[in-house]
């Protein structure tokens, strides 16, 4: 069968990034309060998921279920307002972080600015518990006019952010914590999606995935999950 004309893929992906929109915010009004893993021992490995600008907990459920399907390997995400920059979110992070065991590893998975905020925490926390990052979707190179919104994440996602150089650098200095960036090449949001990946990270690229249709994509998903489960072992 020929290949669609790129006319129609690119029809066919703005529908699907329609309905993901859609369904992102029919999830936004669930985990207001974020979510706490239960029965969390030390040993135990810990997701902390991370959601994006004008997002919730909430969106992150399908996810959150996909990856909490086996023996110790638990959940946890926090919903927070789109005002904070991000270094505040990594506070926000900390204070999480801080109610888990000593000897849990955690792994920290954000989309878009999530990405980023779980990213400046691995570089600047000194948390020795996070073993690995994952970023969908995420914006490492900044997002063109962002700072004319005016609230702090947004200056912060500015290309010519103070932050964003601080991560880039900093990733490219040291390899101590591996980063897996998950880039949708169909983003609309990003231009040049495939540029906006972590330095020096890995780069999974999604063809045919919008920025919202990554964070709910089946395939996305199992990569999150065999990446929790390799790592997994080999800090076991």
């Amino acid at each position: 069968m020929a290949d669609r004309p790129s006319w129609t893929r690119a029809l066919v992906n703005a529908g699907r990034e329609a309905l993901a929109f859609g369904r992102q915010a029919w999830l936004l009004r669930h985990d207001l309060e974020g979510a706490a893993p239960a029965e969390v021992h030390d040993g135990d490995d810990v997701v902390v998921l991370l959601h994006g600008l004008f997002a919730s907990a909430g969106g992150l459920r399908p996810m959150r279920r996909a990856i909490t399907r086996h023996k110790g390997v638990h959940a946890a995400a926090m919903t927070y307002p789109p005002g904070p920059g991000i270094e505040e979110l990594a506070e926000r992070l900390a204070a999480l972080t801080s109610e888990l065991p000593g000897a849990a590893r955690l792994h920290l998975v954000g989309h878009s600015l999530g990405g980023v905020v779980a990213r400046f925490y691995a570089q600047e926390a000194g948390d020795t518990r996070v073993v690995q990052t994952i970023s969908m979707a995420s914006p490492f190179a900044g997002v063109v006019g962002a700072s004319a919104l005016g609230f702090g994440a947004a200056r912060d996602l500015a290309p010519d952010s103070a932050v964003l150089r601080r991560i880039r650098l900093a990733a490219s200095a040291t390899a101590n914590v591996p980063h897996l960036s998950i880039i949708a090449r169909a983003d609309a949001v990003l231009r040049s999606p495939v540029s906006h990946a972590l330095p020096g990270g890995e780069v999974v690229v999604m063809e045919g995935q919008g920025h919202n249709t990554v964070l709910f994509d089946e395939e996305v998903a199992r990569i999150v999950e065999r990446r929790i489960l390799t790592r997994r072992r080999k800090t076991c």
